[in-house]
This record gives structure tokens, C-alpha cells and sequence, in this order.
């Protein structure tokens, strides 16, 4: 009986099998008798006796010692140097046992037949170690990355075929999109002609229904016209009858009285008749429609009818502007529009898209207008500080450098600022109320120095007015005037006075009922609004000074108020007043609804913009800012 034996085989690739045992660690050369000698190190790691002498020569200090490139271990150098460590004689013998059975064709230097081919990666030349007389070897070889030729060869290879890949996954990637754009151009077409075709037919039910008005007034004239003839029909058929009538009854007659009453008859019958011969209608009818210019307006307007648009841009090369943002407040970025060769567009029309979202990803609203010249501004308003990435697509691709990210802030830096404390030129000291008049220029009230401070849109200081209706430091309202003037409340004497643009005194008027009116403000037909904090009142006078009315009393009730602080107008007329909550009332006086009320902390000062946003200083808990909200809120 024959006993089996099942022997497994493994194969093993040669390539690998170099790479992981015949093959050093640190210079990745192949191991061989002679410069690439393995040597073991104490640590049980071999390493070739070149990389061994390159690493001793590369220490700053001469320690006797140098680190396993492979562990990091401590080797201490012997008295031999590094001849002295002993050789790998499982490497060794691997290289015999793999020399027996090698496959690989060696290139060999052209000149020295019996040198192997190396390669330097530093200096990206070929050479076999004669050819150089060892430039590459001892000290300065650490400089240089040697290792043979038939392993760049292999490497190079590698490399080239990994960029080949890749080259062919992006051509794929290339194909799939250009592709996907032709079947986006067949639907697009598709959709285009169908919306044609129904752009077309509405045209045609035009026409067919004037065509249809036109067959209907005819049928009617033709009816209407029937209709008198018919009536004259029969009128004659009656009148021929009653002749026959009369004819019929003459055969009895023997009278001559009567015979010749009936001819008297006839006879005035014969002179109606001849009007009965007359149509009392005609048969003209004609259609008409070169009467006048219609036809050629038709033909112009159809010629103008529908438009093909398209577009030229190219998403890849479109970029966008983008800055900081503040929380709370209006914002915007501004995409421009290029073609393929990189001219900018200059029509609009394209169908850019945007997404704006928070670093938590929540989606913020974002609108895009089309400025129809190329550029498109994607507008937005924060809800809070942070980062906020924003994806911009035309045709549902990427502009260069999308997605941004924006650096949204809680706070806005100024166009520019000036003052600091003390009474110089262009000191300030306690200022309270500011305005500006459609000319650009900003008046300040400079309560502390009891002055107005002018100054241009630029913050170049124009002139100081003062101190008449500015006496004791105690101004604290200022408003402008629709004639030009400065209207200005005192709180200490009580007293409102309307100032030129020079400083005169205009007039001034006060009323027994202030206490301590603290701000002013002027309607458009010139009546001056004053807010007195004491009486916890709104003044309302008019042009002559004359006190029309007043509304308001101490409380937090809706049409109350705790401590007024500030009073302005809406574009409106309305009036806004502030303490602890922004209250809204009529021209007259009469409460409208309350804005902005959370209840905590105080209002300073208000304002209206030209759009109907109200602009408002708040502090609360200790931190100042101003704060944005409509007047109005749309439904």
C-alpha cells in the first residue's frame, strides 16, 4: 500500500521578495558583496555597510556611537570601525540562494561592462561608480540619493503608471461630464422648443380669436341686415295683397262714386310703392386689413416675439468677491462672470445659484440679483458671529475657488472716527446727538464744550456754531430743520431754539409743562417734536412755536414711558420714541405698536435711513452696540 504526503506550495513574487529581505532599509539598494555589504547590527537589524559609513560620517561629534536608523537604538561603533560588525549571514545566504535564481537582466555600464548601472535622484544623472571616479561615494555622497538603476527603473515606472491612472480616471471623470452636459443640452433644447411651441400657440389664439371676432361682426352685420330687408318684404307683401284685395271687390262694383275712390286710392298707393322700391338696406360688405399700420406692427412684433438666450460663461474661471460680514446687518458678495478665455460678460441671465451655511450647517436665507451686466450680488444677513461657507454654481457647477468661507463679526469697523476728550479743535467732550443734512454734512452736538461741531462727509472739521440755545453745557437734542436750520432743546432753561447754519438765533419757545426735555425732532411739515423725559411727555409744537398737542405718561404700559432717552420721525412722520423698548405712534400722536421690546437694558439714541431701517444705540449688561431693525415688516 502507497503511502501520499501533500506538500503546500507557496509562491512567492520575486519583486517583493527583494524589496523585504534583500534590500536595505535606509538607501533601499539591494544588498550586495562589496559597497552594499549587510552588516548586523546588535539591535538585529541589518543595514548596508555604505549607508553605515555615510551615518557614522554625518555625526556632529565624534561619540563612538550613533543610532539604528531602523529602531533608534544606541550602537557603539567597534575598534574596527564598521568592518568590524559582523556580516548577515541570513542575507547572505538569501543572496546566494536568489543569485542562483535571478530573473532580472542588470543593466550594465556601456564603458565599465562589469559595472552595475546606478542612479543619483539628487542629480538626476546614470553612472556605474568608475564613471565618476566615487564622486558619489564617502563623505559628500550623504548629499546625494543613490540607488541602482534597475530599481529607479522600477520606481519610475511605478510613478508613471500611478500618473497614468490618475490621467485616466480625471479623462474619465472629464468624459462623464462632458457627456452629462450633452444630456443636459438635449433636455435643455427639448424644454426650449416646447416652450416655444407654447409661446407660439398663445400667439395663434390671438389670431384665431380676433380671426373668430372677425367671422362673428360679419355673421351680425349680415343678421342685422336680413333683418331690415325682411321687414321691407314683407311691408310690400302686405301692401300687394291688400291691392289684390281691393282689385278682387271691384268686379261687384256699380258705383262710379266708389270706382273712382279706389283709382284716388292706387294712385297714392302707386307714390308709396315707388319708396318701397328702394332697399332699405344694401348688401356692401367688404373686409379690409391694409386700412392702416396694423399689419406691420403684427409683423414687427412678431419679429421681436421670443428671444433664444445663451450664455458664454465658464464656471471654472468665474470668481467671486468676498469680505467680512457683521452679524445682524445686510451683506454682500459679488460673483463676476467670464468667458472660456477669460473676457469678462458683460449681459446677465445665468442661472447662478447659492447656498449659504453656518459651521453648525444650518442653511441661511440668501437672494441672487442679477445686475444684468456680468455681475451678481448674493446678498444675506447673518444671524450670528462665526464662519459661514458659502457654495457658488452657474449651471450647477462650481466658480473657481467655491465654496468661500466668510468671517462673520459682531462688530463693523468705521469708515473713519475723530475726537478725543478735551475742548481743541477737533476735541469733543460729552457728545450727545448727531445729524446730517442731504448736503453731506454732519452736525454734532458738542454738549460739554457747548458748541455744534460741523464737519464734511470726509471728517474734515467745516466750523464750530455756538454757544447761543447751547448755554451751561446743557443741550442734549439736536434735529435739523427742512429749511436749513439746527433746532436744539435745552434741558437746564427749558427753552427750544431754532439757530442758523451760522449760529444766529432764529426763535425759541418753550412751554410751562417741560420739566426736563431731554431730545428734539422735526417732522416734514416743519413741527418740532420734543421729548421730555422728566414729564415723561412728547411735545409736539408747531412752526410758530405754538404747543398743538402732547401724549404720553410715566408708566411701561403701551403709549407709556419709563425714561425716555431718544425721539426721531419715520419717513412717514411717523414718531419713535425710546427708553427701554422703541415705541411707534402716529403723525397725531396716537400709539401705534411697540418694536424691539426684550425688557432689558436702555436705548440711547435713533434714527431712520432712507430705506425705513431704524438705526439704534443700545447698552445692556454692560455692552454697547447699535442696533438694525424695519420700521415696517412686510406680510
Amino acid at each position: 500500500m502507497m503511502s501520499s504526503t501533500l506538500v503546500e506550495t507557496v509562491s512567492i513574487n520575486y519583486d517583493d521578495f527583494n524589496d523585504s529581505f534583500l534590500t536595505c532599509g535606509t538607501c533601499l539598494c539591494l544588498y550586495d558583496s562589496i559597497e552594499h555589504n549587510p552588516k548586523l547590527l546588535p539591535c538585529s537589524h541589518t543595514v548596508c555597510k555604505n549607508c553605515l559609513e555615510r551615518i557614522i560620517a554625518a555625526q556632529p561629534l565624534d561619540t563612538g556611537s550613533f543610532r539604528c536608523p531602523i529602531c533608534r537604538e544606541t550602537i557603539h561603533v567597534p575598534q574596527g570601525g564598521v568592518s568590524a560588525f559582523p556580516p548577515s549571514f541570513l542575507v547572505n545566504q538569501l543572496l546566494d540562494l536568489m543569485a542562483s535564481q535571478r530573473r532580472d537582466v542588470v543593466p550594465k555600464c556601456s564603458i565599465h561592462s562589469n559595472q552595475e548601472l546606478l542612479f543619483c535622484e539628487t542629480c538626476d544623472i546614470v553612472f556605474c561608480t568608475l564613471c565618476t571616479d566615487n564622486n558619489h561615494n564617502g563623505r559628500g555622497a550623504s548629499e546625494h540619493t543613490v540607488i541602482p538603476f534597475a530599481i529607479a527603473i522600477k520606481r519610475m515606472s511605478e510613478i508613471l503608471l500611478y500618473k497614468a491612472h490618475l490621467c485616466i480616471k480625471n479623462l474619465n471623470g472629464a468624459y462623464e461630464n462632458i457627456s452629462d452636459e450633452l444630456r443636459c443640452l438635449e433636455q435643455s433644447v427639448d424644454r426650449t422648443l416646447d416652450s416655444i411651441n407654447r409661446s407660439f400657440q398663445d400667439v395663434i389664439a390671438v389670431i384665431e380669436k380676433r380671426r373668430h371676432e372677425c367671422l362673428q361682426l360679419v355673421r351680425k352685420i349680415r343678421e342685422d341686415k336680413r333683418t331690415v330687408l325682411k321687414e321691407q318684404l314683407d311691408l310690400i307683401h302686405g301692401e300687394k295683397d291688400k291691392v289684390q284685395l281691393d282689385c278682387s271687390n271691384l268686379e261687384y262694383q256699380v258705383e262710379v262714386r266708389n270706382i273712382t275712390k279706389k283709382i284716388s286710392d292706387l294712385n297714392e298707393k302707386l307714390d308709396s310703392t315707388s319708396n318701397l322700391a328702394e332697399p332699405r338696406e344694401n348688401s356692401f360688405i367688404k373686409y379690409e386689413y391694409k386700412h392702416n399700420d396694423a399689419l406691420k406692427q403684427i409683423e414687427s412684433s412678431i419679429a421681436k416675439f421670443g428671444q433664444i438666450k445663451i450664455s458664454t460663461t465658464f464656471p471654472a474661471l468665474c470668481t467671486a468677491r468676498v469680505g467680512e460680514a457683521t452679524s445682524h446687518l445686510r451683506c454682500s458678495a459679488q460673483v463676476m462672470t467670464v468667458d472660456y478665455h477669460g473676457n469678462p460678460r458683460l449681459t446677465g441671465s445665468d442661472p447662478v445659484t447659492a447656498e449659504l451655511r453656518t459651521d453648525k450647517g444650518n442653511l441661511v436665507e440668501s437672494k441672487v440679483k442679477d445686475n444684468d451686466n456680468g455681475t451678481y450680488d448674493i446678498v444675506f444677513v447673518p444671524p450670528a458671529s462665526g464662519r459661514l461657507k458659502l457654495s457658488v454654481n452657474i449651471f450647477k457647477r462650481p466658480i473657481k475657488n467655491s465654496p468661500f468661507m466668510i468671517d462673520v463679526s459682531d462688530h463693523i469697523n468705521p469708515v473713519w472716527k475723530l475726537g478725543s476728550r478735551g475742548s481743541g479743535n477737533e476735541n469733543l467732550m460729552q457728545p450727545v446727538r448727531i445729524a446730517a443734512n442731504p448736503n453731506g454734512l454732519i452736525f454734532v452736538l458738542d454738549t460739554g464744550n457747548s458748541r455744534i461741531k460741523i464737519m464734511k462727509p470726509d471728517g474734515q472739521i467745516d466750523r464750530h456754531i455756538g454757544p447761543e440755545g447751547l448755554e451751561n453745557q446743557s443741550a442734549t437734542g439736536l434735529s435739523l430743520t427742512h429749511d436749513g436750520n439746527i433746532a436744539v432743546v435745552n434741558w437746564r432753561n427749558k427753552m427750544v431754539s431754532i439757530i442758523d447754519p451760522e449760529g444766529g438765533l432764529v426763535k425759541q419757545f418753550t412751554t410751562t409743562e417741560f420739566i426736563e426735555p431731554t431730545d428734539v425732532a422735526v417732522n416734514s411739515r416743519g413741527d418740532v417734536i420734543v421729548a421730555d423725559s422728566g414729564a415723561a411727555k412728547i411735545f409736539i409744537f408747531g412752526q410758530a412755536g405754538n404747543l398743538i398737542t402732547t401724549f404720553g405718561s410715566k408708566g411701561t404700559r403701551d403709549g407709556q414711558f419709563k425714561l425716555i432717552s431718544s425721539v426721531t420721525v419715520g419717513k412717514c412722520d411717523e414718531i419713535l420714541v425710546t427708553d427701554h423698548r422703541i415705541q411707534v405712534f402716529s403723525k397725531d400722536g396716537k400709539f401705534s405698536r411697540c418694536l424691539c421690546d426684550s425688557g432689558k437694558g436702555q436705548y440711547g439714541g435713533i434714527a431712520v435711513d432712507t430705506s425705513g431701517l431704524i438705526l439704534a444705540t443700545k447698552t445692556e449688561k454692560g455692552r454697547s452696540y447699535i442696533q438694525v431693525s424695519p420700521l415696517f415688516f412686510s406680510v
